[in-house]
């Protein structure tokens, strides 16, 4: 029987969209809309029917893997807990939970995403505000190293640029000026566009800082239309500088972040101007949340010695992974590992692995445990935090027999005293 679940909250991006409709026929989504190609991608992919629970991909009974992921752990002398980022608050926190008891490391998919940017905001703060502010009063949008169009595509019609809000009309309001080093297809769409030489994002945002304080520089080398932007920055009544990973990557990239954050200080000056990260993953900003309010760290988080230690690159999953450092590993929720290393999917194919992912996700390396878990939004209820920080509840909207990563987390939790017992006894 066909019917319609409306007010769907969509986590395939950073957006967390609440306002998709489905069209669910058998229990099996056959239509969504508004038009979306990444919810349309995510959607389809929930179509698949993986087993249950798979030993060295022998399906089995969902106890048994259990069981087997429990004692995996046991045994592990430097675990790594890893992912988060398809999660929900309860399996978050869940994972740390578990990670405080076994003494393991504990990591996001932040650290090979906006980790750089979360060093920056630690070293000068961050200006920030909702996107319902941005979509209510920006009148200058300023995408920096970011082609939403291709990354999250409603966030120009949703939040940004395109809708009407208290304080202006809609696009004929706003200005949107795109600075890259490439032409992407938002820069098509762009009022201005800046083309930067690859690299060069550092120098300039000194430079535009030295041009908004009136202070004498140096354009030599420099895009040209610096001195416009400036003055287009300082005339805004309310800006916005949505930043991508293109201004993260490199060795001095949390440097890069760090000048587009004092730049929206800047200019706080002159008018109201803000900086937002743009999060890619659906719930990757509850995951910094959750670790924060847990360990005090927002990734990278080592507690092997009983409480917890934050050092970015020392404690990174895919840095201990690349360096042997890991004897075991649970992803959770681990879109992330596409920007894994060679090397670092070389270590993890190395260790026992155990994998809760939802069924759209196939763990590229081969796992000594595999259980298939539910999607939050979609087969359970949950939380989870829009790209700005803010919560949004996640109801269940097709039966499913999978079971949460909170409940299966929980689960071998439980079964951890009597497989160290066991261990203790068969050494």
């Amino acid at each position: 029987m066909t019917r319609t679940e409306t007010d769907v909250v969509c986590t395939a991006c950073g957006c967390v969209c609440d306002d998709l409709t489905l069209t669910i026929d058998d229990e099996r989504i056959v239509d969504s809309s508004p038009d979306c190609p990444k919810a349309k991608e995510w959607l389809a992919g929930l179509d698949r029917r993986p087993p249950l629970a798979r030993i060295d991909d022998a399906e089995v009974p969902l106890d048994d893997a259990i069981r087997r992921a429990a004692e995996i752990l046991s045994r592990a002398k430097a675990p790594l807990i890893y992912g988060l980022s398809r999660s929900t608050t309860a399996g978050q926190q869940a994972a740390v939970r578990l990670a405080d008891r076994l003494g393991a490391v504990i990591d996001t998919t932040a650290s090979l995403g906006h980790a750089p940017a979360i060093l920056a905001l630690q070293e000068s703060g961050e200006s920030t505000c909702t996107l319902g502010e941005v979509r209510n009063r920006a009148d200058v949008v300023v995408f920096w190293g970011s082609d939403p169009l291709t990354s999250h595509p409603r966030h120009l019609e949703r939040y940004s640029v395109e809708p009407a809000g208290l304080m202006v009309r809609g696009r004929q309001d706003r200005t949107v000026i795109v600075v890259d080093a490439k032409e992407t297809e938002t820069a098509r769409r762009a009022d201005v566009f800046m083309r930067v030489e690859p690299g060069t994002d550092f120098e300039v945002l000194w430079a535009l800082r030295a041009l908004i304080a009136d202070k004498p520089v140096d354009l030599t080398g420099l895009p040209a239309q610096l001195p416009d932007l400036a003055s287009r920055m300082k005339a805004a009544r309310f800006g916005i500088v949505f930043f991508g990973l293109g201004p993260t990557r490199g060795a001095t990239g949390h440097r890069t972040v760090e000048a587009i954050l004092r730049l929206t200080i800047d200019l706080n000056r002159f008018s109201r101007w803000y900086a937002r990260r743009m999060r890619v993953s659906g719930d990757v900003a509850g995951a910094d949340s959750v670790l924060l309010w847990q360990t005090g760290y927002a990734f990278s988080v080592d507690l092997r010695r009983g409480y917890p230690r934050y050092n970015p690159g020392e404690f990174s999953g895919p840095d201990l992974l690349r360096r042997g450092e890991v004897d075991a590993c649970l992803l959770v929720g681990s879109h992330g590992l596409r920007r894994f290393s060679a090397e670092s999917l070389a270590g993890l194919a190395k260790i026992p692995l155990i994998v809760l992912d939802p069924p759209d996700r196939e763990c590229p390396v081969p796992a000594t445990v595999r259980i298939t878990t539910a999607v939050p939004g979609i087969h359970i209820d949950g939380t989870a935090y829009r790209m700005d920080e803010v919560p949004l509840p996640l109801r269940a909207r097709v039966r499913a027999e999978w079971p949460s990563d909170a409940e299966v987390i929980g689960r071998i939790e439980q079964i951890l005293p009597y497989a160290l017992d066991q261990m203790a006894s068969n050494p």
